[in-house]
Order: structure tokens, then sequence, then C-alpha cells
């Protein structure tokens, strides 16, 4: 059991009576111990601020059962939600509400399948080597409506551009919804620097800045949440859906990272002297080879759907690519390839991850594969500078550079296959999450579109 001394729970008690106080003050009624599924989607129970001070110490418990890729069963004992107070967030929308970030517990100790405690269990590892994991996320997603056909469309009647990319008009026309959302980031202290009408029509991007990954994933997580709430009150929805159609360019969320001195923040993958010109440390370039070689199971986890993998292909936008990389390679400030280092250098950015992505357990798996490059002193080759679209299968394989999954099975097939992922999730959740998406696989696979019907019904 984990115990905890007198002094700590006094200490834990006075905090919670002072937010209790700060938050009737300000007109709170209720509080949300929030955690998620295997998806990252919130879960939670709603608690009378009355009952602040027992729902901080776990008292709000859940049947893992009836949840996504929680490996529990009907009869195992409830795990229970053990809130942070450093991440309580008031609802911009409903400021009756607060959400707070939840560990789970199983009887006494933190639950080995929580998505929170697994990026938590890589970041001790990374603590242990002196490092603080940074994380920025560039979160791409669409503002649609419905129609009373019962299909979707754009919000603006004059999103029908063939390149749609950094449209005015456009943007204008989504300015009260993106104001709002922006507006609620800025206020939550998240530093919004830039956003735009992005390639697809009725696609945005938000970039705001990066912190430490344990709260950039509380906060992509409650994003996401706020993003569709507050589309929702102005009569539209946010989709989250990786690909909407085979035509139009899909919704990434790029892995920005870092590793920083966890004494003196400062960033250790910054070498402005380095001789391969990307101003990437030593260090970084470790990462990467890391990272590189872990590729195709980690893709599993940042790109978690049946849909992601109709991201991950060549050709397919209006724009004449999809933006998305398709192999397993780095490079400069060069857009075709998996991992990126921007202009300035001094971070690593990781294109191949889709806005679906559980970011907790996204970040754990890329971490700890970056971390073992690192421990291993590994060297990814020399950075790639030309268009890697352009490169044919043979003269990619005489390179020595593999392709990224294609599909959602053959990911998962890496997945299952690689140490890496067992050492990171756990035994219970690496089975969890391989039956859950192998079932979803299948379900895909047998699945009868209208593709198909279109193309076969009466052809032959």
């Amino acid at each position: 059991m984990t115990t905890t001394s007198s002094s700590d729970a006094n200490s834990i008690q006075a905090k919670s009576t002072a937010l209790k106080s700060l938050l009737q003050e300000q007109g709170v009624k209720y509080a949300l111990s929030s955690y998620v599924d295997l998806h990252g989607m919130c879960k939670a129970k709603m608690v009378p601020i009355s009952h602040l001070e027992q729902m901080l110490q776990g008292s709000e418990l859940f049947t893992g059962a009836a949840l996504d890729g929680v490996p529990q069963s009907v009869h195992d004992e409830e795990v229970a939600a053990h809130p942070d107070l450093e991440s309580m967030i008031i609802l911009p929308w409903n400021r009756e509400v607060a959400w707070f970030a939840s560990d789970l517990h199983l009887k006494g100790q933190p639950f080995e399948a929580c998505s929170r405690n697994i990026l938590k269990r890589v970041l001790t590892q990374a603590e242990a080597l002196g490092y603080t994991f940074n994380l920025g996320i560039e979160t791409e997603f669409f503002i649609l409506r419905d129609t009373k056909d019962g299909k979707f469309a754009t919000v603006s009647e004059r999103d029908n551009l063939a390149k749609a990319a950094y449209d005015v008009p456009t943007l204008l026309d989504n300015y009260q919804v993106i104001d709002e959302l922006v507006s609620a980031m800025n206020a939550l202290g998240w530093d919004v620097y830039s956003f735009d009408h992005e390639d697809a029509q009725g696609q945005f991007e938000i970039d705001f800045n990066y912190c430490d990954a344990l709260s950039m994933s509380d906060r992509f997580t409650f994003f996401r949440l706020m993003a569709k709430e507050i589309a929702r009150r102005h009569g539209y929805f946010a989709s989250f859906m990786p690909k909407l159609s085979s035509n139009t360019t899909g919704s990434g969320a790029h892995y920005n990272m870092s590793l920083a001195d966890k004494v003196t923040g400062k960033n250790l993958f910054v070498d402005l002297d380095d001789p391969r010109g990307c101003k990437l440390s030593k260090l970084g370039y470790q990462f990467i080879a890391g990272v590189l070689r872990h590729a195709p199971a980690i893709c599993a986890v940042t790109c978690p759907t049946v849909n992601s993998y109709k991201r991950l292909v060549r050709q397919g936008a209006m724009s004449g690519s999809t933006w998305a990389p398709v192999y397993i390679c780095y490079g400069n400030n060069n857009r075709t390839n998996m991992l990126r280092i921007p202009l300035a250098g001094g971070r690593v950015e990781c294109r191949a991850a889709d806005i679906s992505t559980n970011l907790y357990l996204g970040a754990a798996m890329i971490l700890a594969a970056g971390l073992e490059g690192v421990r291993e002193g590994l060297d990814p080759g020399e950075p790639h500078t030309e268009n890697m679209y352009e490169y044919t299968l043979d003269a990619l394989k005489a390179l020595g550079i593999e392709t990224l999954p294609r599909t959602l099975g053959e990911a998962i097939t890496a997945f299952a296959t690689d140490p890496l992922s067992q050492s990171v999730m756990g035994a219970e959740m690496y089975q969890s999450y391989i039956n859950y998406k192998e079932r979803e696989w299948e379900e895909y696979h047998t699945h009868v579109s209208d593709w198909e019907i279109q193309r076969y019904l009466k052809f032959f």
C-alpha cells in the first residue's frame, strides 16, 4: 500500500481546503475527476464542490470493464481517480465546473494500465538520466456543420478553393469559433502564437507554446474536449478524424520534442556548431536514432485508427501531396521525412502522429524509444535534405530506408513484436491495446464498403 506521512496528509488537506474556498469564491459548483480511456477521451464523475476534499483523496471509483481498453473484468475492484491539483482548469465555456486530470489507482497503488501513469513512468526514466522531456503539439482539426441530408459540410460557403491553405476569407468566416477557442487557450496561459486555415477545406491549425510532456498531454486532452464544446455552442462540430476524404489533407498532431536539463531547464538538443548543419546536438541525434529504430511500433500508438493510415500516403491531397511522411528517415527542415529538424534547430518534430492520438501513450512510446537511443549512443546517419517522395522503392531499399506501416494491421503487428511496447505499457495494457486494435482492424477488414458495392455489384 502507498503510505502518506501525517505532515504530507496535513499539507494535502490544507491545499484541498484552500482550493475549495477559492473555487467557491469563483462560483464553481462541481468538479470533474477526469482521466482517459484507451482513445485518450475524457471520462469522469462530477462531484459537488462541497465534496472536493474527498474527491482529491480518491473517493471516485470507476468500473474499468465499462471502458474501452481498460484491462479489467466485471469482478475486479474498481479503480480510483486521484486528481492532480496542478492540472485544475475551470471550464471556459461553463465556469461552474472545474476539470482535474487524474491518475488511476488500484488497491492503493498507481494502476499500471492508466495512460497517465504510463507516461509518468517513462518520464521518471528521463529524470533519472537528468532530463525533462519538453513537448509541443501542432493541433490540426476540422470545424464542420451537419447538413439536412445527414452528411456534413464546411461552415463557410466560400470554402471551395482547390488549395485552401492560409486562406483569409474562410478563416474570417470561422472567426467566432476560432476566436473563442484561442481566447480560452490564452486565458489558460497556453500562449497561442499562431493559427490559420490549413490545406483542406474547413481545416485549421492552432499552435501554442510547448511545456513539459505531462502538462502538454493534459492540455491536449482538454483541448479536444474544449474545441468540441465550443464548436457545439455555435451550432457546429469539431472533428479530430485523421482523414476526412481521399483527396484532402489529413489532420496531424506533430510532436515537437526536446530534452532539457532537469535542474537548469537548458535545452540539450541545441548545438549551433552542429557539423551536420541542423543545429542539433549529439544527444538529439541519439534520440532520433532510437525513435527511428522503433518507428513501426510507435506508429501503432501515434496513428491509432484504421483511418490514420489513409493519411500516411504519398499523394492524394488537393495540393498534390498529403504532407504526411511515408518513410522511416529523418532530415533537416524537410517535410518529407518522418522526423524533421526545423530550421531553428534545437528540437525534433515527428510528423507521423495524427490528431486522434492518445498523447499520454504516444509520448510515452516515443520518449522511451528516444531514451534508448541516448543510452546506447545510437547514430541515425546523415540527414536527408532531398524530397523523399521522389525516390523509387528500389532506390529506398538500396538506401536501407523502410516504410511506415501501411495499415493499422501492420502497425499492430509491429507493436506486438517490439519488446519496447510491453516495457512501456506494462503487460496488461500491452495486451489490451493489441486485443482492441486487432478487433478494430478485423471489423474494418470484413466490412463491406460503399466503394465495393459501387465497383462490384453489377461488374461481374
